[in-house]
């Protein structure tokens, strides 16, 4: 265990990934900082008093108490409203997160899944699981339209990817007077919603769930989709309805639906999705590639940087002093 270090890396895991490369990736990026993997609570109350930078999913407020060289807490998930932002406020430690880190990953699922559907492979993977010579129609990805909802990090490496393909864009955000890179933006208000989805071959949901977005994707905005439309979810499941979903993909109110998130998550084995030939599901991996450490590094890197007075903070989340 090393001693005095000016970085620990928290022992709690995220994605199956191990901490330790997490923490080897950072070594390679600042090699003249000392970074230590904190493997035990124990070695984590030593540790942690010791550093001036803390990451991983959250850290405990009783070792706040004893932080008295922490600077900053940098947060291994985009998201931080499991963290005790008001403790590390009180304590002045600025916090960071992982945000677009995901985001190339989830980008390319999104385009892959769009071009399944595009050209009907899952049904030629059934066809060959049933040992089938046997043709079937395809379509054309060209000419489709496409709504991304929510323009942020992910919605962006979407509609990048997207223009290669020939195909029109419709980007969704809370403030359309913005702006963006789709070749039209709406915001989420539901006129707005309804005009994007009701001439929309493809809608990919990128956008956070909040108040405004749950269950966005409901009844109402499934039966104004055309028949022919597919559902791609890379965001959370709560902003489907899913009874709604089911309901639509079992009567033929849109051609079908690939969720990355599901809402119940993880799904039941017994839920009638699993069952559902239109329905692609997988198990909320849409950002999990090797690089997810290489990126996070990179944002540590730069804030460890900045903290020493060179270039500007990422990714931040709260800075002491600012409002």
């Amino acid at each position: 265990m090393s001693t005095n270090p000016d970085i620990v890396v928290l022992r709690e895991g995220t994605e199956g990934l191990s901490m330790e490369s997490y923490a080897e990736r950072l070594r390679e990026r600042l090699p003249d900082h000392t970074v230590a993997l904190a493997r035990t609570p124990n070695e984590e109350r030593e540790l942690v008093p010791q550093a001036k930078i803390v990451t991983g999913i959250t850290i405990e407020e009783d070792l706040l108490e004893e932080a008295d060289r922490l600077e900053l807490f940098a947060c291994t998930f985009a998201g931080t409203d499991h963290v005790p932002m008001d403790a590390l406020s009180d304590h002045g430690v600025a916090v960071t997160n992982a945000g677009g880190i995901h985001a190339p990953g989830i980008a390319e699922q999104s385009i892959a899944n769009m071009l399944v559907f595009a050209r009907n492979l899952h049904e030629g993977w059934r066809r060959k699981q049933n040992g089938e010579w046997r043709h079937f129609q395809s379509h054309e990805f060209t000419d489709s339209t496409v709504t991304v909802v929510g323009l942020g990090s992910i919605g962006q490496e979407i509609v990048k990817r997207l223009e290669g393909f020939d195909v029109e864009t419709i980007g969704i955000r809370y403030t359309p007077s913005k702006g963006g890179p789709t070749e039209e933006v709406l915001g989420f208000e539901d006129e707005d919603i309804h005009e994007a989805f009701s001439r929309s071959e493809y809608v990919v949901l990128a956008c956070p769930l909040n108040d405004l977005t749950r269950n966005l994707v409901d009844e109402d905005a499934l039966a104004t989709l055309p028949p022919n439309a597919v559902i791609v979810n890379a965001a959370r499941g709560g902003i489907i309805d899913t009874d709604a979903l089911v309901s639509a993909l079992q009567f033929n109110g849109i051609r079908g639906a690939a969720l990355d998130v599901t809402d119940p998550e993880p799904l039941p084995n017994d839920h009638e999705l699993w069952d559902l030939e239109n329905c692609l599901i997988t198990p909320h991996t849409g950002g999990h590639t090797p690089k997810h450490w290489d990126r996070l590094a990179d944002i540590v890197a730069t804030n460890v940087s900045a903290l020493e007075g060179d270039g500007d903070f990422a990714n931040v989340v709260y800075q002491p002093g600012s409002n």
